[in-house]
């Protein structure tokens, strides 16, 4: 590679340490932080070098990448880590915090002089360990030349939203394309919950729709978790899946719109989190149709 960069990647869960490898596997140096540094640990075998605190993992940085439960969680870390941050360090903030949590971390970013990205993710576990991420970014010319290879490593697309990370452009795209994922899982497994009340082979179901217009294949991939019973580990996880579901049915409350899908997935996620399948794949939503629930 033609520029190695020094990239601090805060927030090491199922999609920061996939990014993390990533980026070192491109040549970059890392430096890895998680509040539980045994998710962390791991990644020191890939190179990178593991710290103790947001501050120390922030030294030197060129670009600091985090991928945080939500925005609180993310200002949190990021004041942390307020010591050693350079002003004119590219901050990418990954995690989807909403559109009021952006506005925050834009805040903080402006406060100390940081190149501020509001770059959210598309993609779940699976093509953030191959690399392939859609990368969602909006944030000023001056400094894409240090984001870029930052995108480039993580993603197989980055789309440009806009100038201004403050507006939350990329955002508000990611909750605008969360809304339809969330929509179409629910749908899913109440489907394949339905099927069972009804005594319905599932396979009956996917027969009739093949190969039309109701058929598809992000239908198929989410029942095949519930069928085959592949919920762990999770690709997109119930707990989060819920958050993000949450900040949905928000948005659209602030802009007059009322999202009853939305908040209906919220509900159910919670309802499915409650019932111990947080850490399983958002698919898992399926159990929250039968109370306890039965096994598939």
């Amino acid at each position: 590679m033609t520029h190695q960069l020094t990239v601090s990647v805060l927030g090491t869960g199922i999609m920061g340490a996939a990014m993390a490898r990533n980026l070192a596997r491109a040549g970059h140096t890392v430096r890895a932080w998680n509040r539980t540094r045994a998710k962390a640990d791991p990644l020191a075998a890939d190179g990178a070098h593991i710290a103790d605190t947001p501050a120390e993992a922030v030294e030197s940085a060129d670009v600091v990448l985090t991928m945080l439960h939500d925005g609180p969680a993310t200002l949190e870390t990021m004041r942390g880590a307020a010591p050693a941050l350079r002003p004119g360090t590219a901050w990418a903030q990954s995690t989807t915090a909403g559109i009021e949590g952006v506005a925050d971390l834009a805040g903080f970013a402006h406060e100390h002089g940081l190149l501020f990205y509001d770059a959210p993710v598309l993609g779940t576990r699976q093509p953030a360990e191959a690399g392939q991420l859609t990368v969602l970014a909006a944030g000023p010319a001056e400094g894409r030349d240090r984001v870029t290879p930052v995108f480039d490593a993580v993603g197989a697309r980055t789309v440009w939203t806009g100038e201004d990370g403050a507006t939350g452009s990329a955002t508000r795209l990611k909750l605008v394309a969360n809304s339809w994922v969330l929509a179409a899982t629910a749908a899913a497994g109440e489907t394949l919950a339905l099927a069972k009340a009804l005594d319905v082979a599932p396979d009956a179901f996917f027969d009739l729709i093949a190969g039309g217009p109701l058929d598809m294949g992000y239908l198929r991939a989410k029942a095949a978790l519930i069928l085959e019973e592949r919920l762990s580990p999770a690709q997109f996880a119930v707990t989060t899946a819920a958050k993000d579901a949450g900040l949905i049915v928000r948005a659209g409350e602030r802009h007059g719109v009322r999202l009853d899908v939305a908040a209906a997935s919220a509900e159910r996620l919670e309802r499915a989190a409650d019932l111990g399948h947080g850490d399983e794949d958002m698919a898992a939503a399926y159990y929250a149709s039968f109370g306890d629930g039965p096994t598939t």
